[in-house]
């Protein structure tokens, strides 16, 4: 498949699975991300893990805010992204205080206002991260929101922290075109089952 294909193809399963998203009713979104809260909070990765990168939900994605505030409620380590806009990428800041650390960024999501957090010396410092995305195999195939910020983050971890994403059943999909630079995750967590991605 041409490079073309591909991110045409991406596109179409982007745009389907952001329109199925969207008509799920905000009651059952709010439901279905208690839940895959619950389950996140059980996983064997997540439990052995000290320090977490986490992300700040916006629009009809899954409710990350929920585990986010259990994360810091349990005593681990939280870091959060924040988009550079001079070199595009992200960078990763320790949080702790949610009200008076974040602030609305790029796109309307919040993120670490540089001057109240402590930035992370070093990507390695996270064991654990639960990732963003639209789509995603049950073998592990993600398909973000076209940025490629994640997948430049990750190429910059060795050794890569246990990545794992929360979605509702809906967005799971049979397949997604993969290019060189795309990052598998190990564990999807749905409202309905957790998914070992061994692949």
């Amino acid at each position: 498949m041409s490079t073309m294909s591909i991110q045409t193809t991406k596109q179409a399963i982007r745009k389907n699975t952001l329109s199925l998203r969207e008509q799920l009713p905000a009651d059952a979104r709010a439901a279905h991300s208690a839940a895959i809260t619950a389950h996140l909070l059980q996983l064997p990765a997540y439990r052995q893990a000290d320090s977490v990168l986490g992300y700040m939900n916006f629009g009809a994605e899954f409710a990350s805010e929920l585990w986010v505030r259990r994360v810091l409620a349990e005593g681990r380590r939280l870091a959060l992204p924040r988009v550079n806009r001079h070199t595009n990428q992200l960078d990763l800041y320790w949080v702790d205080d949610l009200e008076g650390q974040l602030a609305a960024g790029l796109w309307g999501i919040r993120e670490p206002v540089v001057e109240r957090c402590e930035r992370l010396n070093s990507l390695n410092e996270v064991e654990f991260a639960l990732l963003p995305g639209v789509a995603f195999t049950r073998h592990g195939v993600r398909l973000g929101y076209g940025g490629g910020f994640y997948d430049k983050l990750l190429s910059h971890m060795t050794p890569r922290p246990t990545l794992a994403v929360a979605a509702f059943a809906l967005q799971i999909v049979e397949q997604i075109p993969q290019e060189a630079t795309d990052v598998n995750v190990e564990w999807i967590v749905t409202e309905e089952e957790t998914i070992a991605c061994y692949v």
